[in-house]
């Protein structure tokens, strides 16, 4: 029998728990123990994805959780917390591509031990192998032969975003890194906050790819910003990978994402006239200056690459959903998602799992009348864009 389960599987450790740095962009907040209890007990989610476990000092939490009977190691790979929800070590890795471009790539390892080796073999090409994202001085493609040599997978992370991304920073098509044999081996990418499942699609080299959406969370409130939901048997990494690659009815099922729209890097922004550019052919230069060093949007570059029509999707790709987490939602600040979540449940259980009488009955009358139009999408929202977020607005 299969069950679906929802996943975050893009979260960053800013801090070990004996303080020392992690990812350095990260709030310090952001440790693996209140990583596990933040996504566990308030956001509701059933597998979390920590991608800055190849540092030795987060390695030492995960032990030392371990030794304390927290976690337990599954004998079909991940790490099982408090009995309830399944993590997956991970890390994020930038590449040094042959032709100039970086690119951010996710790692995810079934063991601890895949995981140490992997972090011993990086250390001799990483300057600093405790902090997170940092600089290989390795290609996509050797990278992904010293994973796959570590028991581990390569996930493409944020791959249209213009800073250090597959397609944003550095190649227009796999084929200019990967051969055919290679690019099999990597069953998934992750679109990232900019885009969405119809802008993905344009391009025919993702069609038998696993689309994923991911909160690459840099602070506790912000973990489940974007996630999934995914079909499995149980929760064990072997189960994860199957669903990756669509195997035995295992799979994902949903995408939640913000509105692309929302996005920082959504659509071009001249940095000397300081102004987001739309309109429905790619914007590559400053239509009022004629500046060429934009910061390119998301969609610019989809277009600019682009060779498939719109809305052909393959029968496989799961079905997205523009979803809005709590705090973005107008009038629901700390206090008032505190108090929701001590009274209602978790953050996917007010969002998804209540009916609208029970979330009626456990919330005021004005907070209730906020979710419940989320739940049926009467909102709009003021486009992002040039390095800041979109904002959600009531009409």
């Amino acid at each position: 029998m299969l069950n679906n389960f929802f996943a975050d599987l893009h979260i960053h450790i800013g801090a070990a728990s004996g303080g020392s740095p992690v990812k350095i962009t990260a709030s310090r907040k952001l440790n693996f123990p209140n990583i596990l209890a933040e996504a566990a007990f308030k956001k509701g989610l059933d597998i979390v994805g920590i991608i800055d476990c190849a540092s030795p000092a987060v390695m030492a939490d995960i032990e030392d959780l371990l030794s304390a009977g927290k976690m337990r190691e599954l004998p079909d790979g991940g790490i099982l917390y408090q009995e309830k929800m399944l993590v997956l070590p991970g890390a994020e890795i930038e590449s040094r591509e042959a032709n100039g471009g970086q690119v951010h790539y996710l790692a995810f390892f079934p063991y601890l031990k895949d995981i140490k080796e992997f972090s011993l073999t990086m250390a001799n090409y990483i300057s600093n192998i405790n902090l997170s994202s940092q600089a290989a001085s390795l290609t996509g493609k050797e990278l992904l032969q010293i994973i796959s040599y570590h028991g581990g997978i390569m996930i493409p992370a944020h791959i249209f975003t213009p800073h250090k991304s597959f397609y944003g920073r550095a190649f227009s098509t796999f084929k200019e890194i990967f051969t055919e044999q290679e690019w099999q081996q990597i069953p998934a990418v992750e679109l990232g906050l900019s885009a969405d499942t119809a802008m993905a699609d344009l391009l025919t080299e993702l069609n038998e790819k696993t689309f994923l959406s991911n909160s690459d969370a840099h602070s506790l409130p912000k973990i489940a910003r974007e996630y999934n939901i995914i079909q499995l048997a149980e929760l064990n990494f072997n189960e994860f990978l199957k669903a990756l690659k669509r195997e035995a009815g295992r799979q994902v099922i949903h995408n939640y994402g913000l509105n692309p729209e929302l996005g920082k890097y959504h659509r071009s922004y001249c940095e000397v006239c300081e102004q987001v550019f739309a309109g429905p052919e790619p914007i590559l230069s400053c239509p009022d200056c004629g500046a060429d060093k934009l910061i390119v949007g998301v969609k610019d570059r989809i277009l600019a690459i682009a060779d498939q029509q719109p809305d052909l999707h393959p029968d496989h790709r799961a079905q997205y959903t523009y979803q809005v987490p709590l705090l973005d939602i107008p009038g629901i600040g700390k206090k008032t998602a505190a108090k929701l979540l001590k009274n209602c449940g978790t953050e996917m259980e007010i969002i998804h799992k209540l009916s609208l009488a029970e979330l009626k009955d456990c919330s005021s009358g004005s907070v209730y009348q906020k979710i419940k139009r989320i739940r049926e999408h009467d909102f709009n929202f003021l486009p992002g864009g040039g390095g800041i977020y979109g904002k959600v607005v009531f009409a």
